[in-house]
């Protein structure tokens, strides 16, 4: 179990960093395509990138248990192809949210608030009547202290876009909430591939609808959308769905909320973009607040917690 778990906690860090870097091509994209444009175009590619990943995953025996009956495993496929349905939904709006939030306010205060989400996921687990230790709320807290430090600039204020992005944090939060639902019952590569093409085809819908989508914009975008739309999209959210299989959702946004940390180091070392000492100081929080969420809590007698994800 110990050995799962560490292995799950490499895959959420990888997929932050992912994410962290795609920032750039986000940036890039957004100078060629129109948002919707943007997330229709990244999530079809990642959603035709996990085809034949899915057939070479079973040829290597990923998810494939010789002891299910045929019937287990088409109500297993069902279950993926419906959990893929809610995360596409999940992960279309919430993209959408962040990318017109991202419109009308600036980026520092964007990644602050979107990665609210590490705060919004505890409160609404316990709505869900799931329990978390004392050292996680404490590792939260620190963790948004550091992202504040990371993220913000300026003054702070409410505005229509930073509305628009908190509505994106709560989106990610039950993103992450259904995820892990369904990932422990299906396989995380299906329902990763189902979401893709929900979203992608919801944002193409909406892309049309809205905006005015070109064969020639998205050629001169054709680096930041193969980026965002294989690695970011088809790998990054993949890792994710996998990684949260043996991982407290507590724990898993906050190993995800690095991806705030390696968009900092990125932009330093692809854009010149160089970290203040407070911004130093910032990732230092966030990283002391992953290794606090790792250490187990004093454990009462009569007391056991529903969420396990200690290393």
């Amino acid at each position: 179990m110990r050995q799962n778990t560490m292995k799950s906690g490499f895959l959420l860090v990888l997929a932050a960093f992912i994410w962290g870097v795609a920032f750039v091509a986000q940036s890039v994209g957004m100078d060629y395509v129109g948002p919707f444009t943007f997330i229709g175009a990244r999530y079809l590619i990642g959603g035709l990138v996990l085809i034949p990943c899915i057939a070479f995953l079973k040829k290597l025996g990923y998810g494939d248990d010789g002891n299910k009956s045929e019937t287990q495993k088409k109500e297993e496929f069902r279950i993926g192809v419906k959990g893929g349905i809610f995360c596409g939904l999940a992960l279309f709006i919430s993209s959408s949210l962040q990318q017109i939030g991202i419109m009308y306010t600036t980026v520092g205060k964007a990644g602050f608030i979107t990665a609210l989400y590490i705060v919004i996921v505890p409160i609404l687990g316990i709505f869900m009547k799931k329990k978390v230790s004392w050292t996680i709320w404490i590792s939260v807290a620190v963790a948004v202290i550091g992202m504040y430090l990371l993220c913000i600039t300026d003054g702070f204020s409410i505005g229509t876009g930073d509305i628009y992005v908190f509505l994106c944090a709560i989106g990610f939060s039950f993103h992450i909430l259904v995820i892990d639902h369904f990932s422990p019952k299906a396989d995380g590569v299906l329902i990763s591939c189902v979401q893709f093409f929900v979203a992608g085809i919801l944002g193409t819908i909406v892309a049309f609808a809205v905006e005015t989508p070109d064969l020639k914009s998205l050629c001169a975008a054709w680096a930041p959308v193969l980026y965002a739309g294989i690695l970011s999209s088809g790998a990054g959210y993949t890792l994710q769905i996998v990684g949260q299989k043996n991982m407290n959702p507590v724990v898993a946004s906050l190993l995800l909320s690095l991806e705030s940390v390696f968009s900092l180091i990125a932009g330093w070392v692809l854009l010149g973009q160089r970290l203040s000492v407070k911004e130093q100081f910032g990732c230092l929080l966030v990283f002391c607040a992953i290794i606090l969420a790792q250490i187990p809590a004093p454990k009462k007698k009569k007391c056991y917690c529903t969420w396990v994800g200690i290393f």
